[in-house]
């Protein structure tokens, strides 16, 4: 204090014991009655319910066994010791099967090592499961209003499967320590996803798009007030403890008014970009191949709706991925590679939809792309873009404007169908009319 009194720069600290900062499951409300759906670990095989995971072939396939692949010593020491808590759980067995995989290691963010079984052989013989995965922006359309959240992320959740007893065989992985195969789904399987997301649609089937909307193994229960929401996640975890589903709590979060959610963030009416998702992207250096440039799109790409005219920026980038196009990184594409960069880095605020009313789609048509913006009394609600057909280019103006606002009530028919709406275009009309099933 002394010293302080006489000008010297001075710094407050706090010393903070982590330990006390942990959330505890008997601290949440609702939650701390659910404690058999959070246990430290898996209990074991899972309950015969209904949906074992099935692996068809297709006619005429013939078994596949390739040798393992060469791991590093500390990869060796990280496999003896997966195998021997797989082995303890009863996830894997012995297997004498005819069919075998590799496997490698990838490192994860927190410095651990995830086991990969390499099942790309497998997945080109199998039938491919078109079960559906719904759109992500159809989930957040259904978070209109919600103001209360909570995040349920499933512990291990393929390994809550069943794999259906004549499939075992199949799920075989070869190793230096010897030949095994899955009881359980695991990880690499083509049709996981979909077997996944069908189980979690029949579990959650009465609380879909009413309180519940899931993404394969995260769930998020929404309200619109404090005591919906009690009864909303008792339902979830009730729903839970009955179908013998056990979800992670260190991976959950409770109560929230703002929630991190399928690599977007979602408060009250807005959705924006979560930043901890993109921070790699001011890392990124220029794509050297076109392998590289898909990649970056397909990144890009999954937040095209907060980026305006997204396709006409992309178009460079885009060229490089057809066939029989050379690859020449050139001044244009490094344009639009910064630019993407810069405008994933600072995505503006999305608004949620507030009802059917007010919309207004804004379109712009040149000879570089389609862009659009739908808003709703003031807010952006999503943007959206294409680059131009090949027939498009020899299009009048007049046509390509006209072209670019049938394109905008078709991707956006789900939320114009049987509303008014105001069409907004410089170049050809402004109108309301009534948008009825023609196109």
């Amino acid at each position: 204090m002394k010293y302080m009194n006489h000008g010297a720069q001075s710094f407050l600290a706090y010393v903070i014991d982590p330990e006390k900062t942990v959330k505890k499951l008997e601290d949440v409300s609702i939650v701390r009655v659910f404690p058999d759906v959070f246990p430290d670990d898996l209990p074991g095989i899972p309950s015969d319910r209904d949906g074992e995971f099935i692996i068809d072939l297709i006619q005429g396939a013939n078994p596949i066994a390739k040798a393992p692949y060469r791991l590093a010593p500390s990869e060796l020491h990280e496999l003896m010791t997966q195998l021997q808590d797989l082995l303890d759980k009863g996830f894997i067995s012995p297997s004498i099967s005819p069919w075998g995989a590799p496997l490698l290691f990838v490192k994860k963010k927190d410095g651990s090592f995830r086991m990969c079984i390499d099942y790309r052989e497998l997945n080109k013989v199998t039938v491919k499961n078109k079960y559906p995965l719904p759109r992500i922006d159809d989930l957040f359309d259904q978070l209109q209003g919600a103001s209360w959240f909570s995040k349920i992320d499933l512990r291990s959740g393929y390994h809550q499967i069943k794999v259906r007893e004549e499939d075992v065989p199949k799920t075989a992985f070869r190793t230096r320590y010897g030949h095994y195969e899955f009881l359980v789904m695991s990880f690499g399987l083509t049709n996981a996803p979909a077997a996944f997301m069908d189980l979690m649609n029949r579990v959650c089937r009465p609380m879909l798009d009413r309180s519940v909307i899931v993404f394969i193994d995260d769930i998020l229960v929404y309200s619109k007030n404090e005591c919906d929401h009690a009864c909303h996640l008792r339902e979830v975890l009730e729903t839970l403890r009955r179908e013998k589903l056990y979800a992670k709590f260190s991976k959950c979060a409770f109560w929230l008014h703002e929630v991190q959610f399928l690599g977007h963030v979602i408060n009250v009416d807005v959705i924006l970009v979560d930043p901890s998702k993109i921070q790699a992207v001011t890392n990124l250096s220029p794509p050297k191949n076109p392998m590289d440039v898909r990649s970056f799109l397909g990144l890009a790409g999954y937040y095209c709706r907060f980026i305006q005219d997204f396709a006409k920026i992309a178009s460079s980038l885009t060229k490089l991925t057809r066939k029989n196009v050379k690859f020449v990184w050139g001044d244009d594409q490094e344009k639009a590679f910064q630019e993407l960069k810069s405008k994933l880095t600072q995505a503006p605020v999305l608004t949620l939809p507030d009802g059917p009313n007010d919309f207004v789609v804004y379109s712009d048509a040149s000879y570089l792309g389609l862009g659009y913006v739908l808003m709703q009394r003031g807010k952006v609600i999503a943007y959206a873009s294409r680059q131009l057909k090949t027939h498009e280019i020899n299009y009048p103006i007049h046509d390509l404007e006209l072209a670019g606002v049938v394109f905008a009530l078709k991707i956006w028919r789900h939320y114009l169908y049987g509303v008014k709406c105001t069409i907004c275009n410089p170049e050809v009309f402004r109108c309301k009319f009534k948008y009825r099933n023609r196109v």
